[in-house]
């Protein structure tokens, strides 16, 4: 059996605001977490505890995320801060 490559290049990944997406869905697990607070007598009698432990430990990697993300914008932002003072250094003036 041949190994299937690839006929064409992978696409570029598509980067929109990641740290926003990231910090609202780390919100929304903490609010379905308060919200579900209320309730826990109802859900430890019907055995779904683990819903609202859920809700926190994805408001818990939400948080990690957006520190991850907070990190990798920066150092994309670094990275390309040397490309940007060449590509204007090259540029002619204009006056």
């Amino acid at each position: 059996m041949a190994k299937w490559t690839p006929k064409h290049e992978a696409p570029e990944p598509l980067e929109g605001p990641v740290v926003a997406t990231i910090t609202g869905g780390t919100i929304i697990w903490f609010v379905l977490f308060v919200v579900q607070l209320p309730f826990y007598g109802w859900f430890d009698d019907h055995g779904h505890t683990w819903w609202v432990w859920t809700c926190l430990a994805g408001g818990g990697l939400g948080l990690i995320g957006i520190w991850y993300v907070r990190r990798r914008d920066a150092a994309i932002k670094r990275a390309a801060a040397p490309t940007r003072a060449e590509d204007d250094a090259k540029a002619p003036a204009t006056d």
